[in-house]
This record gives structure tokens, C-alpha cells and sequence, in this order.
């Protein structure tokens, strides 16, 4: 029996048929309620019962609770892509999706707890999950993508180290950067072979002639040296007499990343907005790299600010978004095109990452670019949780549980 006919078998929830469902749909919720929840409390017009101050409640959250949540799901379904094997469903995604609300409720409650068990609590999740994904990568021998469960424990470590450094400190400083720096090389990783992929079968059905180019040793240099790069970038702060040459690097890892992706033809796709904002969330990377060297070359906190929110808002945000959208469409029966309301919440997430970029580069005119960031982003993942949730909740439109390839 096939992966497709055992899909096709089960006759549970649909919400725990596939890891995107639950996943995507409770990260996009939580993805506004942690805006719509942080800015009063920020502005000192509610509490919540956490340790952790506002800044830090909101990095934290925002890293490996959202975050967290959309690379659960899409390994969960890009796996069995992967391997061939049958998805995790049913019980064990409904205990793996249990972990993560677990470490939700820990972290806005941990002024109740101490700050071990709030740890622990948090970190069971992205164990159990590289554990799980681990497992079946290499039951299925799919040793090419060791390297994506390589960079979610480099993510897992960083959470982590968020904890202690809060913990023993009483503020972090390498914990949210090493986390930025692997989900930033995860997008390097994925995205490399996502984009010119989905380009390539859009050219070829919808507008033939130039194509991407295909995946060579190129794109393997790239991925190596962004790695290494985005390392140097954590790591420098505490040796600040490396600046020129890590600033430099950066400044040269942009223009890397740039050139690699405008040989994937970005220029093309943008008839189809489901194709083309899987470049416009790509080229955040290279623009982060960007300002991430001119912040460590001039010593600046207004470029250091931009470089983070570039690659958070920007890259992770409107990437998440992207992938978010094609999956529930294509693995729900739903045609792969952009409707208009699809269309409206690209609109919304892109204005809110450059309203948020806008804002640190310009700080005169942050107390209009900061609620328009927040309000634009409340509205692109309320608007993807009001137009998918019902496609989540509910069984393919063929009847079946599987991909759309």
C-alpha cells in the first residue's frame, strides 16, 4: 500500500490528518494575539502573569512559539514528501501539538512557575519534534535533508540558551540572534529548492521561455557561507574587534544570496502572486545581510534594529506566510493560484514588514510606522485563519487527506 492510500484511509478529525492543519492554522492565531496582547502590555495597560518583561515575552514568542509552530508543520508534511513514509496523524500529532500549547501556557505563566520548569516545559516540544522528524528521515534514508534537522536543533539550543541567559542574567543576548541566525538559514536551505522549484512549474505551464536555474554547486557555496556568516554575526558582539571583517562579510553574503536568487527568474512569476511572493519574501534575506554589515561596520543600533526586523517581519514573516498559503491550498484539493483575499493578506504582511523597517531606520515616525506594523500584521494572519481555517478543519475536496504535487 502506497503513502497516498494509507492517507486516504483515515477516517479521524481532519485537523489531525496532516501536521499543517493544526499547526498552521493555531500558529497564524497566535500570531496576531501575541501583537494584539503585547503592545498594551508594552504601554503598561494590562499585565500578564510572566516572567518574562514585554521585550523579551515577545521575542521569545514570536521565535518559538510562532515560529516554532509553522516549522513543526511543514516538516511535518514536507517529510513524508521527504521519505515516502505515512505522515504523523492522529494521536501522536494530537500529543506533539499538545506540547506546543504546553510551552504557550508556560511562558504566560511562568511568574507561577520556576524558572527550570518553565524551561523544561518549553523545550519538551522542539525535543519531541526533532526526535520525531529525526526518526523518520532516517527510516526513510533521506540523508540529503539531515541538515534541515541539523539547523531546528540549532534553534532548539538557542531556545535554550533564551532561558538561561534570562534566567542567570535577567536580559538575553545571543539566544534570540542564534535563533534569527538558524531560521534565517533555514529559509537559505528551503528556499533554495521551494522557490526555483515552484517557479519552474509555473514558467513551464503558465509562461515558458527562460526557467531557473536548477539547483548546483553555486547554491551549496551560498547556503555553506550564509551559514557561516550568519555564526559570525551572533558570535561578534563579544568580540568586538572583529567588526570590519564580520561587516564586511555580511555586506558580501547580500550580495551572494542576491545573485543566487535573480537566477530563479522572479521577474516572471509575477502574473501569479502565489509564485511571486515566495521571492518577495526571499529577497528580505539578502536585504537583512544588508543591514545587518552596515549596522557592524557604523556601530549602529537604527541599522541593527532594521537588520532583525528585516529577517523576522520581513523574511520569516512574509516566507511563512507564502508557504503557509500554497500548502493549505495544494494540500486541501484547492487549485495553486492567489485569490483575491489570499492576495489582500500578501498585501498586509508585506506593508507590515515595511512599516516595521521604516520605523527603526526612521525613529521620528515610529509612533505611526510601529500600530501600522502591528495592525497590518494582526490583519494578514486573522485574514489566512478566516480564509484557510475552514480548508484546515475540513477534509481535501477530492475526500482524501494526501498532497497536491
Amino acid at each position: 500500500m502506497t503513502t497516498m492510500q494509507q492517507v486516504r484511509g483515515w477516517q479521524g478529525p481532519a485537523i489531525l490528518s496532516y501536521g499543517f492543519r493544526p499547526f498552521f492554522l493555531a500558529g497564524a492565531l497566535y500570531a496576531a494575539l501575541l501583537i494584539a496582547l503585547w503592545v498594551p502590555w508594552f504601554l503598561g495597560f494590562l499585565t500578564v502573569p510572566s516572567a518574562f518583561n514585554p521585550i523579551a515575552w515577545h521575542a521569545h514568542e514570536l521565535l518559538f512559539g510562532y515560529v516554532g509552530a509553522i516549522i513543526a508543520g511543514f516538516l511535518l508534511t514536507a517529510i513524508p514528501n521527504w521519505t515516502g513514509r505515512l505522515p504523523v496523524a492522529g494521536v501522536p500529532l494530537a500529543g506533539l501539538f499538545a506540547l506546543w500549547l504546553v510551552g504557550r501556557i508556560a511562558v504566560g505563566v511562568s511568574e507561577w512557575l520556576d524558572p527550570v520548569t518553565t524551561a523544561v516545559l518549553t523545550l519538551m516540544f522542539p525535543l519531541v519534534l526533532i526526535a520525531v522528524t529525526a526518526r523518520e528521515i532516517v527510516a526513510g534514508r533521506n540523508w540529503r535533508n539531515v541538515k534541515v534537522i541539523a539547523a531546528v536543533a540549532v534553534f532548539t539550543a538557542a531556545q535554550a540558551l533564551f532561558h538561561y541567559e534570562l534566567w542567570r542574567f535577567g536580559w538575553q543576548r545571543f539566544g534570540a540572534p542564534l535563533a534569527i541566525a538558524a531560521t534565517v538559514l533555514l529559509i537559505i536551505i528551503i528556499g533554495g529548492r521551494i522557490v526555483p522549484s515552484f517557479t519552474l512549474n509555473w514558467v513551464k505551464r503558465a509562461n515558458p521561455g527562460r526557467a531557473p536555474v536548477p539547483f548546483n554547486r553555486f547554491d551549496r557555496w551560498v547556503t555553506i557561507v550564509s551559514g557561516a556568516v550568519l555564526a559570525a554575526w551572533v558570535v561578534q558582539p563579544a568580540v568586538p574587534e572583529t567588526a570590519p571583517i564580520v561587516g564586511g562579510l555580511l555586506l558580501a553574503t547580500a550580495g551572494l544570496t542576491l545573485w543566487r536568487q535573480a537566477r530563479w527568474c522572479p521577474d516572471r512569476t509575477l502574473k501569479e502572486p502565489l509564485v511571486a511572493i515566495l521571492h518577495i519574501g526571499h529577497v528580505f534575506v539578502p536585504l537583512g545581510f544588508l543591514f545587518a554589515g552596515a549596522a557592524v561596520l557604523a556601530d549602529d543600533v537604527g541599522y541593527a534594529s532594521a537588520a532583525v526586523h528585516t529577517w523576522t517581519v520581513g523574511a520569516i514573516g512574509v516566507m511563512t506566510l507564502a508557504v503557509m498559503t500554497r500548502a493549505s491550498r495544494g494540500h486541501t484539493g484547492r487549485p495553486l493560484t492567489a485569490p483575491w483575499g489570499t492576495v489582500l493578506i500578501y498585501s498586509l504582511i508585506i506593508m507590515s514588514a515595511l512599516a516595521r523597517i521604516f520605523g527603526t531606520l526612521f525613529p521620528g515616525h515610529m509612533m505611526t510606522a510601529l500600530p501600522l506594523a502591528g495592525v497590518t500584521w494582526m490583519g494578514a494572519f486573522l485574514g489566512y485563519a478566516g480564509l484557510y481555517g475552514p480548508m484546515l478543519l475540513t477534509k481535501r475536496t477530492d475526500d482524501t487527506n494526501g498532497p497536491t504535487q
